[in-house]
């Protein structure tokens, strides 16, 4: 048997990695053993795709299939997004999904009692208080809305930015306020990285709490929990300074924030302690369950971490 030349991959886990890159007019390829970016003019851009969690594809990319099995092997998330990310049409699952965590998910959500204080720790980890008691989840839900309004108006005005409402129309992207777009911007660069943890840790990004009936609703729930403390106060200190082009301006802004904030450490523990609110049993693997396409180094993490 022929020795291969190269050796075989040993992906990084996701909290090793940086969050995200976006791409957009170019084709990518896998060009001597190494993932690139080919534009218009010929010219390579090699990407450690190995290290990224997550690439956020944008109008006036092509994907070779030689790309995609390499996004896959090293477990990089794929997703094809509309312009600055305000639609999203497909994602590459980066493996590791596990019947075992999405039949624990889907109980919890179908439990109403176990899904109430889900979402009850998911209101406490986000605004740290305690919510009302004796309250649904609509109510919550309602409760949740007004605060994040009132958090809006008043990121607002410490930046200096004319605020109306949360408010844009995807199929006429300019025509939105800047603000707006960069709320929209900022948005997308969290939503891909919680995606990408989430389907990680073996999860279903659409069995939702909160959010319910969107393929990606498990998605903004957890993406909520970390929202204001990272990319919501850059998309509004963005929108203060007026930019000629706000959507780069707010994606190097989030991408430095995820930086500084360790983001990637703290996603994927974070969904296991929300989901461990339910008080429900986790389920052991089953003895033929396939093990995790980015596993972690023996030793590293708890026993819900990546498993």
């Amino acid at each position: 048997m022929t020795t291969p030349i190269l050796p075989p991959l040993k992906p990084l886990p996701i909290k090793d990695r940086i969050s995200v890159l976006y791409i957009e007019k170019g084709n990518l390829d896998v060009i001597d053993g190494a993932f690139v970016v080919v534009d218009v003019t010929g010219v390579r851009t090699h990407i450690p795709i190995g290290t990224v969690a997550c690439l956020m594809l944008e109008p006036g990319t092509r994907v070779s299939h030689s790309a995609v099995v390499l996004a896959g092997r090293v477990g990089c998330l794929l997703v094809w997004i509309g312009e600055a990310g305000v639609r999203l049409y497909a994602a590459g699952q980066p493996g590791g999904a596990r019947s075992d965590r999405l039949l624990y998910q889907a109980k919890l959500a179908l439990d109403d009692t176990a899904r109430l204080k889900v979402v009850r720790k998911m209101y406490a980890l986000r605004f740290k208080e305690e919510p009302p008691e004796r309250r649904s989840v609509e109510q919550l839900r309602g409760i949740e809305g007004v605060r994040v309004r009132k958090m809006y108006e008043l990121l607002a005005r410490q930046h200096g930015v004319e605020w109306h409402r949360r408010n844009y129309d995807h199929t006429t992207w300019e025509s939105g306020d800047i603000p707006n777009r960069c709320l929209s911007s900022a948005t997308a660069c969290i939503y891909g990285i919680c995606e990408a943890a989430i389907l990680a840790a073996g999860y279903a990004p659409a069995v939702g709490f909160i959010h319910t009936g969107k393929p990606q609703s498990f998605v903004y729930d957890i993406a909520d929990i970390f929202k204001f403390e990272t990319v919501v106060p850059v998309a509004f200190r963005i929108a203060g300074k007026n930019p000629r082009d706000p959507e780069r301006e707010v994606r190097l802004a989030c991408r430095d924030a995820f930086r500084q904030s360790h983001i990637l450490d703290k996603i994927i523990p974070m969904i296991e302690e929300v989901l461990a609110a339910g008080g429900l049993e986790v389920p052991k693997a089953h003895e033929e369950a396939v093990a995790p396409a980015i596993p972690n180094k023996e030793g590293i993490g708890d026993a819900g971490y990546r498993g």
